[in-house]
């Protein structure tokens, strides 16, 4: 069986490019850009919470960095450098083969670099846990923050919603649906596709924002709370995946729109003097970004109305430990 160290050399470790020091050392060393900040985020995934017992390695080496590549998305920062922690129970070769193949396809597309990190052997027979910290770069002054938005302001979110708690669902057994949209609802939730260029677009132009990662309902609390406002958001605005049409569970539908994880969208606000622009974006981006809603004056307390006005029951998004 290869040592630990040998994994690393055969699996991860590649000549340094924008790194002064990657793969080997004790640290690495990392020189930003000059006159830009910092953005750190770190993010653990851990096998039966954030992924099922079998998820494809490839996959899962994709979605691993593609939650961390979200975050610094949602602060309209670039990615550069990311370092990799991984427990494993055994050393398997074909498993770490497929996670580092899926792991770099998304590195290199998204420019990130892997600098460091470690391997261990996980305590328990069956748990596989993933901690991967990612650095990348924005102008002073220009990171989008939850905390910016304003009484007024257009809620907008990127792309569509559910489809990765759809999937969940199907591969829980909890629903049936057909061979494509089962495909399509399985992809949304192991290969989701991080909203870099948004993000970086969206300097300058949106008050605050926040990634998708445990519901739209719980995200969007957050920047209520960071920016000590109020929302409405219309739940017939709101864009979901096209599989709720084929599936007539209403109820479900609700839960995963509202409440559902692993969308990796983006939610963002922006005043309502700006909506031209952000509509232009779209287009030019070629992504679907839904006015859904507007900051209000006062209490941080978010409401969903239907189409004709009426309230809708609170939703929440996930919290692992309730």
């Amino acid at each position: 069986m290869p040592s630990e160290f040998e994994l690393i050399r055969h699996f991860f470790e590649r000549p340094a490019r924008s790194a002064r020091l990657g793969v080997g050392d004790d640290c690495a060393l990392i020189a930003p850009s000059p006159g830009m900040d910092l953005a750190v985020s770190t993010d653990m995934l851990a096998e039966g919470i954030h992924f099922l017992t079998g998820t494809d390695a490839r996959r899962l080496g994709h979605k691993s960095l593609a939650v961390n590549i979200s975050d610094l998305a949602a602060m309209g920062a670039s990615p550069r450098w990311a370092t990799l922690a991984l427990a494993m129970p055994t050393a398997d070769e074909a498993w770490l083969s497929e996670f580092s193949a899926g792991f770099f396809a998304l590195a290199d597309r998204s420019g990130v670099e892997l600098i460091g990190g470690d391997t261990t052997r996980s305590s328990t027979s069956a748990s596989i846990m993933i901690c991967i910290t990612i650095f990348g770069e924005v102008p002073p002054g220009d990171a989008l923050l939850r905390s910016g938005a304003h009484p007024g302001d257009d809620i907008w979110v990127s792309g569509e919603l559910g489809g990765a708690a759809l999937g969940l669902a199907q591969r829980l057994g909890r629903v049936t649906l057909s061979n494509q949209d089962a495909d399509y609802v399985t992809r949304r939730l192991e290969l989701p596709d991080p909203r870099v260029e948004l993000g970086l677009r969206l300097r300058g132009l949106a008050t605050g924002a926040i990634d998708v990662s445990d519901g739209f309902a719980g995200d969007l609390m957050h920047i209520l709370e960071r920016s000590g406002a109020g929302a409405q958001v219309h739940y017939e605005s709101l864009p979901r995946c096209a599989a709720f049409a084929n599936l007539g569970d209403p109820e479900l539908e609700q839960r995963c729109v509202l409440s559902g994880g692993d969308d990796y969208e983006l939610i963002f606000t922006a005043s309502a003097t700006r909506r031209d622009d952000v509509e232009r974006l779209a287009r030019e981006l070629k992504l679907p970004l839904a006015c859904v809603g507007t900051m209000l004056e006062g209490e941080r307390k978010l409401e969903f109305c239907d189409a004709a006005g009426r309230a809708l029951p609170a939703a929440g998004g996930f919290d692992h430990f309730k």
